[in-house]
């Protein structure tokens, strides 16, 4: 049996890339695809009002990423955080990407906003911090696809992180067994990362930019993250005795 996950898609995105990449929500449904866990999903864009109706259920929201800020105050934000906070009071499973990472963060008692370190681009490596059955297949280290210059920098009290480097101190982190966060974007390919480093390259400067594009050569574990995230979702934990 399938598992059922909504895609909360908090971008849209830029008009040169549309055509090639159609959303984060369709790069989210061919990542998943290509882990073993069968899934399915549907995809609301919360930018632009749209939410499941009451009588569907999911195993799973996964918020992704957006040019968004996670700390601001647009109301598409607001609304989005109100309807988050609904959700996890209700035990439903979270998922967060980037700025959905930042957003969850925030909104379960942690800290998100600007980061002093300036823009993560390119290829990433990250030390595992954490074990957990759901993180299979095992890896001793992390390496994703970033794009980001906002980070958490405080992690609600009762989550656990799971990688982390010198750059990016909370770059995942689970609470308990219903929220899942990862600030590298699984779901991204190098053309991609590769395209918004060209849009970027003024406003990242000549030394970021170059840094990225190098780093693009290395490959990265956006399927492995994929195949946790899923692990996590369909994880029943073992009952108290």
């Amino acid at each position: 049996m399938s598992l059922r996950i909504c895609i909360l898609e908090t971008d849209i995105l830029r008009p040169e890339l549309v055509d090639q990449y159609q959303g984060y929500g369709q790069m989210f449904q061919r990542l998943f695809s290509q882990q073993p866990i069968a899934a399915e999903f549907t995809v609301y864009n919360v930018m632009q009002g749209e939410y499941p109706s009451d009588e569907l259920t999911f195993d799973a929201y996964l918020v992704t990423g957006s040019k968004a800020d996670s700390f601001g105050t647009d109301p598409w934000i607001e609304t989005l955080k109100a309807y988050l906070l609904t959700r996890y009071e209700r035990g439903d499973k979270l998922l967060g990407v980037c700025f959905g990472h930042q957003l969850l963060a925030l909104l379960l008692g942690g800290k998100s906003e600007r980061a002093t370190q300036g823009w993560g681009v390119g290829t990433h490596n990250y030390k595992l911090a954490a074990k957990a059955p759901w993180m299979n297949p095992v890896r001793e280290e992390l390496t994703l696809l970033i794009s980001h210059q906002d980070q958490v920098t405080s992690l609600p009290e009762n989550a656990t992180v799971i990688a982390s480097s010198d750059f990016c101190p909370f770059a995942a982190y689970h609470i308990n067994d219903q929220v899942l966060c990862f600030q590298g974007h699984p779901e991204f390919i190098h053309d991609y990362s590769r395209a918004l480093l060209d849009i970027r390259h003024q406003a990242l400067g000549e030394q970021i930019y170059s840094k990225g594009v190098a780093s693009l050569e290395n490959e990265h574990h956006g399927t492995t993250v994929a195949e946790w995230m899923m692990r996590f979702v369909a994880h029943k934990p073992e009952a108290a005795v």
